[in-house]
């Protein structure tokens, strides 16, 4: 009998040698943040994969959402021959996956096959490299986050077969907070809670949200790469319990542009190595926020525009960006103001900056080694915080602005020296390819809108 969620290496022997567990995933993601991998039967993992891990064609970080090879990457292409690399367990990461049958899933870090380095554009690298760099500086980075999504009563198979049009919403009204319609959802999300719970994800609420069918679920903090882990997992794990009820759900960031976006707002803080002491709590300031803290807002807000390709990566992203539409649109700060890209909140150890630009398209890896890189570079050059905003952040045309639309967020991130500074030439290079072909293939298609618009009037 399996009595945790989050097991040890030994502990996954024993059970796959008992017939507990039969299959084992060895997972990461992609650029999109798809969870991808491989299946092993138990036997074979113990024999031959454990101690050497998984191979995986290296296009898995370069391709496009179809999986088909994309040029302009340096990482992987067809004169470089597309080779393999090579998954290896991290070991800390080993969970029941309690909905699916007799499956644990593990989370790898990805290597070259050849000379055995780390992949530095792996998403999990890209995070791990800004970890380390705070660590380096003294500092532990804890995250969480809180990922809203939409749910339907199609499937998803019936969903396709429409075009994605005149899709059915759980709920027909906005359901914020609401316990009645929210109670009729529960064989949903009431179950994607349950599995997490017994997955070693940890849940704290879940609730209705500002749009029809729309839904929050909140993980508890963690450090920087297990939250990014749970993140994944839990949106990986939505997606197949919804569709094993028949049902769907989206994590785009703006699926109805007449109906609210749905969000990924990170909450950061920084704390001693040893995980005992906040680094971001002074009670003699009178906003409760040490110099620490003041530096790394001031940092956030100073990459802000030219890191929104870690926090808006599609061009549906930035249809999210609306005025009174509870993403933000400005780029200052306030205490507990819902109007602005960044807010303060929580008291004593739990106060935080709060970052409510990201999507819940964002992939976690990304959006958090932004999230530490920004604060970081704060820090390092003592950048001074100004006043917190005190209004409506929508109106005031003195707040700085989110760039509105992907080639925008393209040219800022192109030009960044500071992006070059803060993740390295190679990874730079691949965001920006990343972000280049996505834009590429927008250009590639004809619109519903444009044919309503010109078809029959141009």
């Amino acid at each position: 009998m399996m009595k945790r969620a989050v097991i040890s290496r030994e502990e996954l022997s024993v059970h796959i040698r008992s017939g507990d567990i039969e299959t084992v995933i060895m997972g990461f993601v992609d650029r999109y943040g798809r969870l991808v991998g491989k299946r092993a039967t138990g036997r074979f993992f113990l024999d031959h994969v454990a101690d050497h891990g998984t191979e995986n064609c290296d296009y898995l970080l370069t391709c496009d959402i179809d999986n088909q090879p994309e040029v302009g990457f340096r990482f992987s292409n067809f004169d470089l021959g597309y080779g393999d690399m090579l998954a290896k367990a991290d070991w800390e990461t080993i969970r029941i996956a309690s909905w699916l049958p007799k499956t644990a899933i593990i989370m790898c870090d990805l290597f070259d096959s050849t000379s055995g380095e780390m992949v530095a554009v792996a998403p999990r690298s890209i995070l791990r490299q800004q970890v380390d760099h705070a660590a380096s500086m003294g500092y532990l980075t804890l995250l969480g986050s809180e990922i809203e999504f939409f749910l339907f009563h199609d499937s998803y198979d019936e969903a396709k077969k429409n075009g994605y049009a005149s899709l059915r919403p759980h709920s027909a009204w906005a359901q914020d907070y609401n316990i009645l319609q929210t109670t009729r959802d529960e064989y949903i999300v009431g179950a994607i809670r349950s599995a997490m719970e017994l997955s070693g994800v940890p849940v704290e609420f879940s609730k209705g949200e500002a749009g029809a069918g729309q839904h929050e679920i909140n993980l508890s903090y963690s450090t920087a790469i297990e939250m990014a882990d749970r993140n994944h997992l839990y949106k990986n794990a939505a997606k197949e319990i919804a569709a094993a009820h028949g049902r769907s759900l989206t994590f785009m960031a703006k699926p109805d542009f007449n109906d609210v976006g749905s969000s990924c707002h990170i909450h950061a803080s920084l704390w001693s190595l040893d995980g005992q002491t906040s680094v971001f709590a002074d009670p003699t300031d009178a906003l409760g926020m040490s110099q620490v803290f003041k530096q790394f807002l001031a940092g956030q807000i100073h990459t802000a525009r030219e890191f929104s390709l870690l926090w808006a990566p599609t061009v549906n992203s930035y249809r999210r960006f609306q005025p009174g539409s509870w993403a933000p649109t400005g780029i200052g700060w306030g205490v507990d103001n819902r109007t602005l890209g960044f807010r303060q909140v929580g008291h004593g150890n739990a106060t935080r900056v709060e970052n409510r630009i990201p999507g819940a398209d964002a992939n976690s890896y990304l959006a958090f080694a932004g999230t530490i890189a920004g604060g970081l570079y704060g820090i390092k050059n003592k950048l001074t915080l100004g006043e917190p905003f005190v209004g409506n952040g929508y109106e005031d045309s003195s707040v700085g602005r989110i760039p509105w639309n992907l080639p925008d967020a393209i040219a800022l991130w192109r030009d960044s020296d500071i992006a070059r500074e803060c993740f390295g030439e190679e990874v730079h290079h691949w965001i920006l390819r990343s972000a280049q072909s996505e834009w590429e293939a927008f250009n590639r298609t004809v619109t519903d809108w444009e044919k309503n618009r010109y078809f029959e009037r141009i």
